[in-house]
């Protein structure tokens, strides 16, 4: 019996590890109570995990980039509709609310068919075997791919050209990637490049590496730029978030303001995550002061 013992263990001890090999069939989440997933990677194996505690960032949140909110929120509205709309690209400089804008159109159109799967950059090959896995479920799915870009020798960001437009397969109508970046082209660009340049008469034909570039974001149909903000912006800002976050109980006075911007000068930036982040300390530490005050008395 010891040989057959011995015999059924390696047995299941190869079982196991040519399981490690075979093609695992992926399962959808409960979409009707899940809106928003990450495409996740474990031994190899791709799933959706659900985001058990999401972002609930409301586009009155946001200040500054109406224009751009408007133009983001009619191509949403046209996708959720049924209608024609574009794949999109938001780029510009960092802190302005390029990630924060999706997250709130998801809050703002989660109640009706819109759900929202983010794909880290170095899953990006991994881009049809989503789209297969989702393209036949009834709601409508933003593909999110957060601060995007690409090194000069990446090749990751074929997969997402494949995906975006250059398939033999149509992408499926139900799908749309949207992806924020603080490079408009995606890669780096060198002066160099600006060598290859060819010139007919007065016509600029720009050289072979330069157009490869410019093709990934091209197929965006949608650009939308973010500018970074100006002082006034900075300070409406982080006047906001003050008062959101002490549910109106503390006033923006000149303290507050100069408080706000030595915060920005600091850390050498007037972004919305600043001062976002300067109001949670200033907040924090005004309530901190005030429990201690209460405890001496």
């Amino acid at each position: 019996m010891s040989d057959w013992t011995k015999v059924l263990e390696r047995a299941e001890s190869l079982l196991e590890r040519l399981e490690s090999h075979l093609p695992v069939k992926l399962e959808n989440p409960d979409w009707k109570k899940i809106v928003a997933c990450r495409w996740c990677c474990y031994g190899g194996r791709g799933f959706l995990q659900p985001v058990s505690i999401p972002d609930h960032i409301k586009v009155r949140d946001l200040s500054a980039i109406d224009e751009q909110i408007n133009l983001v929120d009619m191509n949403t509205r046209q996708f959720i509709a049924g209608l024609p709309a574009n794949n999109v690209l938001l780029t510009g400089s960092k802190g302005t609310g390029k990630s924060s804008l999706i997250k709130a159109l998801l809050n703002k159109y989660s109640k009706k068919t819109l759900r929202l799967i983010e794909v880290d950059k170095a899953d990006l090959h991994e881009l049809p075997q989503i789209i297969d896995l989702i393209s036949s479920q009834a709601y409508q799915f933003i593909i999110f791919c957060d601060d995007l870009s690409f090194g000069a020798d990446d090749e990751g960001y074929k997969s997402l050209k494949v995906a975006l437009d250059g398939s033999v397969a149509t992408t499926s109508e139900n799908i749309l990637i949207y992806a924020t970046s603080n490079r408009r082209h995606l890669l780096p660009e060198y002066m160099a490049e600006n060598l290859e340049s060819t010139y007919k008469g007065e016509e600029i034909h720009a050289g072979e590496n330069i157009e490869e570039k410019i093709s990934l974001s091209e197929r965006f149909g949608l650009w939308v730029h973010f500018d970074a903000f100006t002082q006034d912006e900075y300070v409406t800002i982080a006047s906001y978030w003050v008062k959101t976050l002490s549910l109106g109980a503390f006033a923006v006075d000149e303290g507050v303001i100069r408080r706000s911007l030595q915060w920005a000068l600091e850390r050498g930036s007037r972004s919305g995550r600043v001062a976002y982040h300067f109001a949670k300390n200033e907040v924090g530490a005004r309530r901190l002061r005030d429990i201690k005050s209460n405890r001496t008395r």
